[in-house]
Parts: C-alpha cells; sequence; structure tokens
C-alpha cells in the first residue's frame, strides 16, 4: 500500500533533514580534525631568514621550514637559502615563536638535494617538536584533502603561521613534455623525473619550504615547492592562478636517512 500524498512529502522531509544533519556532522568532524592537525604542525615550522653580517638589521625571510628527525634539524627548499654573493657575507637563522617572542636559532647546512630542491639543516639551541612524516612510498590519491602552514608574506604582520587548504588535484611528472625542441635546454634535458604534487590551492613566494600535510591527521606528505618547478614543469606558463605544487615527503625521508637521521 503506497503512503499518501501527505505522507510522501512528510517522509521526503524527514529524509532531507537526516541527509543534511549527517552532512553537517560530518563537516564538524573534518573541521575538528584540521583543528588538531594544525595544532600538530604548527609548533614545527619556522621561518628561514638571511641576516647581512655587516648589517645585523638587514635581514630578509625567505621562506618557510619545518622540524624533523631529532627535532634539531630543519628541511627547506634548497633555493630557500641561496646567497645572493653580491650582498656581502650572510648568515642563516631559524625565527622560531616562543610565545609572544621571537627567537633567532643559528642554521648551518648540513646537506643539499638539487635534484629535488631540498635542503637539509641543523639548528642550534633546545631541539623543537618535529613533524610526523608520511612513511607509505605511495602519494596521496587525487581528491585528498591537504593544507600547509608557512609564511606566505614574511613577517610583515608578524612571525605567524598561517594555514590554508586545499586539495590533492593531479600527481603529473615534475616535467612536461614539450611541443618542440625550441622549449628544450640542459635543465629540461638532465632534470630527473618523478611525481610531484599538483594543488587546487593558491601559494606565495614565503610558502617555499611550508610542510604539505594531510588535513585528517597532520601527518607531512610533502615539501611545497614553487620556484623549482615552475623552472621546469611550468617553463610556458608564468605564474598559473591557483595552482600550487609539492615535493613527495619520500625524498626528504632519503636525505635524512643518507645523513644518519632518523625521520
Amino acid at each position: 500500500m503506497r503512503p499518501s500524498m501527505p505522507a510522501a512529502h512528510a517522509l521526503q522531509r524527514v529524509l532531507l533533514m537526516a541527509l543534511a544533519l549527517f552532512g553537517a556532522v560530518l563537516a564538524t568532524s573534518a573541521s575538528a580534525d584540521l583543528v588538531e592537525a594544525v595544532r600538530k604542525v604548527q609548533p614545527s615550522v619556522v621561518g628561514i631568514t638571511t641576516f647581512r653580517v655587516m648589517r645585523p638589521l638587514a635581514s630578509h625571510l625567505a621562506g618557510t621550514g619545518f622540524v624533523v628527525g631529532d627535532g634539531r634539524h630543519i628541511v627547506t627548499n634548497a633555493h630557500v637559502i641561496r646567497i645572493d654573493p653580491g650582498k656581502g657575507q650572510q648568515a642563516l637563522f631559524a625565527l622560531v615563536r616562543n610565545g609572544s617572542e621571537v627567537d633567532r636559532r643559528t642554521l648551518t647546512v648540513v646537506a643539499e638535494d638539487p635534484a629535488h630542491d631540498l635542503a637539509l639543516l641543523r639548528m642550534s639551541g633546545e631541539p623543537l617538536p618535529a613533524v610526523s612524516l608520511r612513511e607509505d612510498p605511495e602519494l596521496l590519491p587525487e581528491g585528498s584533502s591537504i593544507a600547509i602552514t608557512g609564511f606566505p608574506i614574511g613577517t610583515v604582520l608578524g612571525l605567524y603561521p598561517a594555514t590554508q587548504t586545499g586539495i590533492v588535484s593531479a600527481r603529473p611528472p615534475n616535467i612536461s613534455p614539450q611541443p618542440d625542441s625550441r622549449f628544450l635546454d640542459a635543465a629540461f634535458v638532465t632534470a630527473p623525473r618523478y611525481e610531484v604534487y599538483q594543488l587546487d590551492m593558491v601559494a606565495y613566494p614565503g610558502h617555499s619550504g611550508s610542510p604539505l600535510y594531510a588535513a585528517n591527521t597532520g601527518e607531512v606528505v610533502g615539501i611545497l615547492n614553487a620556484t623549482f618547478i615552475k623552472s621546469t614543469r611550468e617553463k610556458v606558463i608564468t605564474d598559473p592562478s591557483g595552482i600550487a605544487y609539492a615535493i613527495p615527503a619520500g625524498f626528504i625521508r632519503q636525505i635524512l636517512l643518507a645523513n644518519g637521521i632518523k625521520p
């Protein structure tokens, strides 16, 4: 026996209300997961800055880094720590929030991996909380919710790490096939090929070196990179809007293990 029209409409309303409630519960759960993920990652994020030795007040926040391994090492992009020889002698420091204050920690370069634009640095002072690195070599699937925490506009508004969210939109190779030989150069021919994260997210120069992590767990799955990838994969496109790239965490684990540091 079929329900009457009023009864059918009432049943439909109940079902719609149940679906809306279920959706609200899922959204609340996802929001709570992200809050917890940010809470885990944020204490590990530092600013990477260069100070001119002869002019100690002249500094430049070059990018972001994050604490790994034993809490005394930092990972960032190799291009972030590149010193401009035209600016005289410079020193590297990590800027670390300490309540309302900012500590300046000396950094020394332990190793660099130019092929993946990675730099491993040792930090002076007491150890800081290290991130949890993804162990699975397989990249997150397309559609996964992710987040980054870093310093998109440097210290203009103070040293406050900002978090942005997005999704994994694709897992392309770091270098795309070029339309013809006019676009080939030595860097293109010799560069290693590997999968990277393409992200539906806007990134800024200060984000270079930021941890990329799963929005539901806080597990770091990669390191944000713009300059390196644009010089290869995006060499025909200038400043794509809403697209960012990240190097997978597997390469971070490699540079740590190669230098005797347990990830």
